[in-house]
């Protein structure tokens, strides 16, 4: 492999701190039931051995599994295999959670099988499997989380940026942007073959067991990892993976690749990594030739592959030459929404915009408002261009429903656009796009 590292500075964890050092900012996410001031204070001077005992009883105390329910209750899902839903499980919560305090007292819970279902994949014909945990268990996981995430939170890198506290796609997206314009123009583009479904059990445990000795709280993770899968009629015991959809899943996602972010950032490469979507930057195409071989030992190491077709290295001192990262497709002077993120909202504005649509035409642009707020938040950094031609073609469905209430069948063509010009749209509160981009563009300027 090239000796690139020898002229680069040594990667330091961001949790390297001096002993006894407080870092109030870093833990305001951390349940304070369960995460008080004297334990912050031990997991920031670091425990005997770095291994941490006695967990079971902050998990399964009333105050945790109380905090579990509200942030399950709050990102809301449909029922598991019991078919209790959210709303059923609160009707009688407290006898609810009392139970659960008392099973996992005993050692006597065990987690209800996860139904299988599949939902789209954005500009695919492939559905993409989710697990659906019983609301009871994604209590009882929510709780298990409260309660070791800090742990791993404190030895994962900053490179590592999907499903973690303070930290998401747009702090990811900030240091694309820096390694690009430092120079990193030769990037590895990588796709984890199946990732959630393919993670080895055996080796996951193995990294639990570096930061957790209490017995019972690794009885209560395999248990998780193991639980049947029931797929309509189908029943089976999975032998690897964890299911996408399980609220202890990111988590334990990110915890499996760790080492590889470890021996990436020793080997001074420049990784970035969201779950299991990750680019490495390189200064040379010679070096994301030993950047992809490192890496992809690295993954076999652990069980897993890379996607052959999926997989790529992108020289960006080509003139058409791009790489996809995060819902972006990135150029070496540019970013546009890749193709993918378009399709998606584009299906979200077809829902919304039938011909047949019978509510009011405020009613309508109102709710496409909604969806066209939210994508324009994201990728409002995204090349002025991108917005026009989404915008013209968004008023065409619009169109196409005022034309449909005048008899006129089809999609809308010929003069429609002069019976109901740009203005008209405007004077009705369509979400202009193209209008925000400026703005935002002119704000950032000043």
């Amino acid at each position: 492999m090239t000796t690139h590292n020898e002229n680069k500075p040594a990667v330091v964890p961001e949790t390297t701190k001096q002993a006894g050092e407080a870092q109030p900012a870093r833990w305001d996410w951390v349940e304070r039931s369960v995460w008080t001031e004297r334990m912050l204070e031990a997991l920031e001077r670091g425990v005997k051995g770095n291994v941490w005992f006695s967990l079971i009883d902050k998990v399964c105390r009333p105050a945790t599994l109380k905090a579990a329910w509200l942030s399950v209750k709050a990102n809301g899902g449909s029922a598991g295999s019991d078919h209790q839903s959210i709303k059923e499980f609160e009707r009688d919560l407290e006898a609810n959670l009392t139970r659960l305090e008392e099973e996992l007292r005993r050692g006597t819970y065990s987690p209800r099988s996860i139904r299988r279902v599949y939902i789209d994949k954005p500009g695919s014909k492939d559905k993409r499997p989710l697990g659906i945990p019983a609301v009871r268990d994604r209590v009882v996981q929510a709780a298990l989380r409260i309660t070791i995430e800090p742990i791993f939170e404190r030895e994962f890198l900053p490179g590592s940026y999907g499903f973690r506290p303070n930290r998401g796609c747009k702090d990811a997206l900030r240091e694309v942007d820096q390694h690009l314009k430092s120079g990193h123009i030769h990037i590895v583009d990588a796709d984890i073959r199946a990732y959630f479904d393919s993670i080895p059990h055996d080796l996951l445990m193995q990294e639990v067991r570096k930061h957790i000795a209490d017995g019972r709280v690794l009885k209560l993770l395999e248990a998780f990892l193991k639980v049947d899968i029931l797929d309509g009629m189908n029943r089976w015991t999975p032998e690897g993976g964890t299911p996408q959809g399980a609220v202890i899943s990111p988590l334990l996602a990110n915890l499996f690749l760790h080492p590889v972010d470890c021996a990436m950032a020793e080997a001074g490469y420049r990784m970035v990594r969201y779950a299991d979507d990750f680019v490495v930057f390189c200064e040379s195409h010679a070096e994301a030739q030993s950047a992809l071989m490192t890496v992809s030992k690295l993954m076999e190491q652990r069980g897993l592959s890379l996607h052959p077709d999926k997989t790529k290295i992108a020289d960006l001192s080509q003139p058409k030459a791009g790489f996809d990262f995060l819902g972006y497709c990135f150029t070496r002077i540019t970013r546009w929404p890749r193709k993918k993120s378009l399709a998606k909202v584009k299906d979200a504005i077809r829902r919304k915009t039938g011909r047949s649509n019978g509510h009011s035409l405020e009613a309508i642009i109102e709710d496409v408002n909604k969806t066209l707020r939210g994508w324009f938040e994201y990728f409002k950094h995204a090349n002025a261009r991108a917005f026009p031609r989404l915008d013209a073609w968004i008023r065409r469905r619009l169109r196409s429903i005022l034309r449909q209430r005048r008899k006129r069948g089809g999609i809308s063509r010929g003069f429609d656009h002069m019976l109901w010009p740009n203005k008209f749209f405007r004077k009705h509160g369509l979400f202009s796009l193209k209008t925000a981009r400026d703005s935002f563009f002119q704000s950032s300027m000043r």
